[in-house]
């Protein structure tokens, strides 16, 4: 059941995402090289910088405003450091991961010990249709400025709190090191060992709250794409209280179909579509 609630939804609006210009790179003491982000979306920091404009200027009608944050450690099964070629070379970001590229010996885990596990988890994640395995960048490091929300969103969140009285709720998602969480609702293969990577009902029933459920954040086509799929097929009511702020998204590159896919879906179903400029005004 729904409440007068809005509440706004901001998926992973990190630093490590956005394509931020250099005077928005700091140097760490020491190092005269600027501290770059490790997955940029090409405008993504345009899209947080207009999030930010909306939220100042909507925030009065903000019930609440909720953050995921992308979390991980640099030994994941989706981060370069797990991963070893057939000659026991480095495998390079961007490379995708099939169960018979491993079963053929192409690829393998660095720690051999761990193969039979690496194969059920790409089992699983392919008999259920999800994404293909991806070896990102190792990004969203837990503890690093990549892992901190983006300069704008940050100041405007902080003025809303200030404003409103009121403190941001935090969620994080992918600290375990055996499955891909894009959405912040359940991991890609929830691990029966960990409670955290299954479906976050907190979560979703605090998302069921609202009258109108907002959301923004990066990417459309990973993380954003993949907690929207799942807040409705889990939202159970009326789906015209989901909107989507899609000049407050972007792809990431190579993926700007599934975005585009995604985001016909959602309004075939009857989620809203709106910008930055059009809701609210």
């Amino acid at each position: 059941m729904s409440s007068d609630r809005t509440q706004l939804l901001i998926i992973d609006p990190q630093n490590d995402f956005c394509d931020l210009p250099r005077d928005w790179q700091p140097c760490s003491p020491g190092d005269p090289q600027p501290l770059a982000p490790a997955l940029p979306v090409a405008g993504a920091h345009a899209d947080m910088q207009r999030l930010a404009g909306w939220i100042d200027a909507q925030g009065s009608l903000l019930d609440e405003v909720i953050i995921t944050l992308d979390s991980h450690q640099a030994y994941d099964i989706a981060h370069p450091a797990f991963w070893q070629q057939r000659d026991g070379s480095a495998v390079q970001p961007f490379t995708q991961i099939t169960a018979a590229q491993v079963r053929a010996g192409e690829f393998a885990p660095r720690n051999g010990s761990e193969r039979a596990r690496t194969l059920a988890y790409l089992d699983q994640l392919e008999a259920q249709g999800s994404y293909t395995l991806m070896v990102w960048p190792l990004h969203c490091e837990i503890g690093s400025w990549g892992h901190g929300v983006h300069a704008s969103v940050l100041a405007a969140c902080r003025r809303w709190q200030q404003e409103q009285h009121r403190a941001v709720h935090h969620v994080f998602k992918g600290m375990n090191p055996w499955t891909e969480h894009y959405s912040a609702l359940r991991a890609e293969v929830p691990d029966p060992q960990d409670p955290e990577t299954g479906l976050n009902t907190a979560l979703l029933a605090r998302l069921r709250e609202s009258r109108i459920l907002v959301i923004a954040g990066q990417a459309s086509s990973h993380c954003v794409r993949a907690t929207t799929e799942h807040i409705v097929e889990n939202w159970g009511g009326d789906l015209s209280r989901l909107v989507l702020l899609t000049d407050c998204m972007s792809p990431v590159a190579g993926f700007e179909r599934a975005a585009a896919e995604f985001l016909q879906r959602m309004r075939a179903i009857g989620v809203r579509c709106e910008t930055s400029a059009s809701l609210g005004s």
